[in-house]
């Protein structure tokens, strides 16, 4: 993880142009040590690229902690950036991020994860109540006779992740899955603590039948998921223990391809970095912009999960 980290930070400041962009526009992820965010860092990369006078500055928090968060936005705000795209941490932190932006006249989209109370200007990214619906259709799908199911979230103050844990229940309703006491759990973006927390929860319940992870955290450490998954290998094979996970990085896919999980609900992230600086773009040169801009979501399971890995 820290090789990914240290590799965005790179690309990140190689993004600097030689020549005088005429805009510089910053996209905050919530954590640079999620590699889903690498994918929004290069599609803006590539946009601002294409464009060709706009600096694309990628900085966010190393790991998941919206007072970082915010104080970096601060920081970018002093320093009169063009416009800001931020992934929302903590909404109620972020809300006073943002309007202390536009007070300063520094245009604010969000990506990924939204504040739609706050002066933001437009969201970017997946519409999370139905991604928690896709994860939900899956399972149900996959698994109609149920049984008790437990969800992993990341941070409890993303309302992008609130929103995906409603729509799992909601989908579920009135089916034969029952959510365990407990659920879900927060990992807070840690991978590793993700993987832990779904070790414990199989542990609590043995008689767990499926774990909905609503971000794609624990294969984000390959390793370990690999590991869990293979100590309960035997009951994925037969049906008895169910993983649909969101998010479909190369790894995820790949875990998936071998087995180690059933389905992938993806988002595209790389489409929000592109977005982000067309947005942004489109705002500073006066011209009106939706509010709301859906990115889409693909679906995968074994069987087409070759197609998805070309």
């Amino acid at each position: 993880m820290r090789k990914l980290l240290l590799a965005g930070i790179a690309v990140a400041m190689m993004a600097t142009p030689a020549f005088a962009a005429n805009y510089r526009f910053v996209i905050v992820p919530k954590a640079m040590n999620n590699p889903f965010f690498d994918f929004a860092r290069d599609g803006c990369l590539k946009r601002a690229k294409e464009l060709g006078n706009i600096e694309c500055i990628y900085k966010g928090p190393v790991e998941h902690e919206p007072a970082t968060q915010a104080q970096i936005i601060q920081d970018f705000v002093t320093q009169k950036v063009d416009g800001l795209a931020i992934s929302v941490a903590d909404v109620a932190a972020m809300t006073k991020s943002i309007e202390a932006a536009t007070a300063a006249g520094i245009p604010v989209i969000t990506f990924d994860a939204d504040a739609p109370g706050s002066k933001r200007i437009a969201y970017i990214g997946t519409n999370n109540k139905e991604f928690g619906t896709a994860l939900g259709k899956q399972l149900l799908k996959m698994r109609p006779d149920g049984g008790k199911y437990a969800m992993v979230s990341g941070g409890p103050g993303a309302k992008n992740l609130a929103e995906r844990v409603d729509g799992v229940r909601e989908e579920l309703k009135g089916s034969k899955w029952t959510e365990v006491a407990g659920s879900p759990t927060f990992c807070n973006d840690d991978p590793a603590l993700a993987v832990q927390q779904m070790t414990d929860m199989r542990t609590a319940t043995p008689d767990l039948a499926a774990i909905v992870p609503i971000g794609g955290w624990p294969m984000f450490a390959p390793e370990g998921f690999k590991a869990f998954a293979s100590r309960n290998k035997k009951d994925i094979d037969s049906g008895k223990f169910t993983l649909v996970v969101a998010d479909t990085l190369k790894m995820q896919l790949e875990l998936l391809r071998d087995g180690y999980a059933n389905a992938l609900v993806g988002q595209r992230p790389f489409e929000m970095g592109e977005k982000a600086m067309d947005t942004l773009l489109a705002i500073k040169k006066g011209e009106k912009v939706p509010e709301i801009v859906y990115t889409g979501l693909d679906l995968v399971t074994k069987d087409n999960v070759a197609q998805m890995l070309k």
